[in-house]
């Protein structure tokens, strides 16, 4: 399921890629977006994992798999800064991935009278991180009251401007469209599932959804800062900001890139090119 080692940025990459694939299809399947066809089975050490597959059946998950290959093409270039999926016009659910890249320094290993160097973080150490992101992950879907049966699923891309050329679009998206604020429908709650951490990418997860839909509330998850607590501008942001958020109820995503926050703030936002979503199991 992992790369047997993660020592290296492609390694690192893989491991990225297959974490936002598994954790996308973990949404979907325990939501009940899309039929068991769907969906092929793997398994982690006890943990019984069902991925999305192309499954021409179903137009719906078709797209689905599309979208998360374009992602994975900004993933590769280190464009991408925060990748969300998100239910209906109103937010009654929000899933939020960030991305971090690093600049590997290696270490020098001071223990030693040669000047060698040691790396970072070990394989061991990043699967099992791995590991345990994918079950909170499964966990806090097994919590969640059900979606209302009207729901419509959408992804969305925000990038790192200053390396990410002005015309590019992953395959499958197009420049956003909807420029705005985003309403959230409820009492929101943040949730911060957990992140995985390699020498050359960061990836964090965090669920936002309506404190009435939560069964039982697990408070290692809930933000620290109270339940109702939500960025002014989601992923559009640094944790700095995210510990001095307000307490709100309406979510702006900061689309517009006509606002200004500072130098290296991520504007550029992408859409799907088809936003469908028919037919739950």
């Amino acid at each position: 399921l992992f790369p047997e080692n993660i020592n290296t940025e492609q390694q690192s990459v893989v491991l990225v890629k297959r974490l936002l694939a598994i954790s996308v299809s973990c949404i979907t399947y325990m939501r009940g977006l899309f039929p068991e066809s769907s969906y092929g089975t793997r398994y982690l050490d006890d943990l019984c994992l069902k991925i999305l597959r192309e499954d021409k059946s179903c137009l719906g998950s078709l797209q689905i798999v599309k979208w998360i290959q374009g992602c994975f093409d900004a993933l590769e270039k280190q464009y991408v800064s925060g990748f969300f999926t998100f239910f209906n016009g109103t937010i009654t659910e929000l899933y939020q991935f960030k991305f971090k890249y690093k600049k590997k320094v290696p270490q020098m290993d001071i223990s030693s009278n040669h000047r060698e160097f040691v790396t970072g973080l070990s394989s061991e150490d990043v699967k099992q991180a791995s590991r345990l992101l994918l079950r909170k992950l499964y966990l806090l879907m097994q919590d969640l009251g059900p979606l209302p049966n009207d729901i419509t699923m959408t992804m969305k891309l925000l990038y790192y401007n200053d390396v990410t050329p002005k015309d590019y679009q992953p395959p499958g998206f197009k420049e956003d469209a909807s420029p705005g604020d985003l309403l959230f429908s409820g009492d929101p709650v943040n949730l911060r599932v957990g992140s995985v951490s390699t020498n050359f990418h960061l990836m964090k997860v965090k669920v936002t959804t309506d404190k009435k839909r939560m069964r039982k509330a697990d408070s290692s998850l809930i933000h620290k800062n109270g339940p109702t607590e939500i960025s002014h501008q989601g992923l559009d942001c640094e944790e700095e900001e995210e510990e001095e958020s307000t307490k709100i109820n309406l979510l702006n995503l900061a689309f517009s890139q006509e606002e200004v926050i500072g130098p290296k703030k991520k504007r550029k936002v992408s859409e799907p090119e088809k936003l469908p979503l028919n037919g739950r199991k």
